[in-house]
């Protein structure tokens, strides 16, 4: 990793500034790490564990669980240590590592969920041939797609980013090595970067947006002219958990990037950002998990083994 920049290091302001407030922040964060390796390792490990989780749907929340569960060490354990550091230092090839990962996992997120959206049209509106279409080697297919695209991104974004000279101030005013808080700090130009970093996401939000849409578009459709009232409510029992995911994910990233640039809107966007860094990997296991009678089976069965 080359750096060109005569900044070696930078320097992450965090959440806050109020030495009042690190403590509470400190044990409130502690917690909800926690909560997500626990919940999102248990989930994992149900899935593996259980033969009749062994379908498509619950091979994509594990890749999702798996997701959530990486994506928390990204840059959870820095911000914790932010909150007792006088000083919270990150190296320039820490930053542009952490950068890269960040984006790897988010944009291998959006389309794991864009192909959990596909799956859900399948199960609701060709039950009958469910088996045939979501097949392993297609499921297999999507995931590994899925990982390559948000590989792709990631390359992309960071490339463009080791390109840029860091001469002057070395303060990012964010609990992570974000995209645009870094562009604020480059001496270089960062039009190439804008450009880029414009399509890639543009194109990883229209394009997922356009297939979950369109999934639940059609199964909208299909579930209007169900005439059973049974055939209703297993519909929406089936999609229910997945449109919850979705409308937190990209609804707090779409709060976090859509604003104006400004002081004010900075801090906005760190306080958005927490949402669907940090309280969406904790939320998501427990959403596939809390309303899902099938994983509650499996923790039983799985209980009953080990008690034995």
């Amino acid at each position: 990793m080359e750096n060109r920049s005569s900044v070696n290091e930078f320097v992450l302001v965090g959440l806050t500034q109020q030495p009042e407030l690190r403590l509470p922040l400190l044990f409130l964060f502690l917690v909800n790490f926690m909560v997500t390796m626990v919940g999102n390792l248990s989930l994992i490990t149900l899935i593996c564990l259980n033969l009749h989780l062994h379908t498509p749907m619950y091979f994509f929340i594990c890749n999702l669980s798996f997701i959530d569960f990486c994506y928390s060490f990204v840059f959870t354990p820095k911000m914790l240590m932010g909150f007792i550091a006088e000083r919270n230092i990150i190296s320039y090839p820490e930053c542009m590592t952490q950068l890269f990962f960040f984006c790897f996992f988010v944009n291998s997120e959006c389309y794991v969920l864009t192909a959990m959206a596909y799956d859900r049209y399948v199960a609701v509106c060709k039950p009958l041939k469910y088996t045939i279409i979501m097949s392993p080697r297609i499921c297999l297919l999507l995931m590994s797609g899925s990982y390559l695209m948000g590989f792709s991104g990631a390359m992309v974004h960071t490339g463009y980013m080791l390109r840029l000279i860091f001469c002057n101030s070395n303060i990012i005013n964010h609990y992570m090595c974000d995209i645009f808080p870094l562009l604020q700090l480059s001496c270089s130009s960062t039009s190439a970067n804008e450009l880029v970093s414009s399509v890639v996401v543009g194109t990883v939000i229209v394009a997922s947006s356009l297939i979950i849409l369109a999934s639940y578009a059609l199964i909208l459709f299909n579930v209007i002219h169900m005439s059973s009232a049974k055939g209703w409510s297993k519909a929406i029992g089936t999609c229910g958990s997945h449109i919850i995911t979705v409308g937190l994910f990209y609804g707090s990233g779409l709060l976090t990037y859509v604003k104006p640039s400004s002081t004010e809107s900075a801090s906005q966007g760190k306080f958005f950002s927490v949402f669907y860094t940090i309280v969406v990997p904790m939320l998501n296991p427990l959403i596939y998990s809390l309303r899902n009678k099938d994983v509650k089976l499996a923790l039983k069965k799985t209980m009953k083994r080990f008690t034995k």
